[in-house]
């Protein structure tokens, strides 16, 4: 019942997402295509490494650091739940900011 949006993320062959935080997003994921990671908080709060393995789901707790990586240019799968909230980029190679509300209507209007 509750309700989840998806998207395809392409991630060329040794780019990187941001590490982020969602204040009220939960995310989940799926490998379609190549070979990816996820870098993510295990239960004790340390960063750690995890293949993504085609035909198997991954999914990110509220709060979870988390970010995708590509080791072959790869499409990942992710549902999540709607945007909403706040997304914190702890590290971007790309310099974007952080993604509120008002930076998410600003940008589509």
């Amino acid at each position: 019942g509750m309700p989840y949006m998806g998207k395809i993320l392409h991630i060329d062959a040794g780019k990187r997402l941001s590490l982020q935080i969602h204040d009220k997003k939960q995310e989940s994921w799926f490998i379609i295509k190549g070979q990816g990671k996820v870098i993510w908080d295990n239960n004790k709060d340390d960063l750690i490494e995890t293949e993504l393995i085609t035909g198997q789901g991954f999914t990110t707790q509220i709060g979870q650091r988390h970010r995708h990586q590509a080791v072959t240019d790869c499409n990942v799968v992710e549902v999540s739940m709607p945007e909403q909230g706040i997304t914190w980029r702890l590290e971007d190679d790309y310099k974007r900011p952080d993604e509120t509300e008002e930076q998410r209507k600003k940008e589509r209007e």
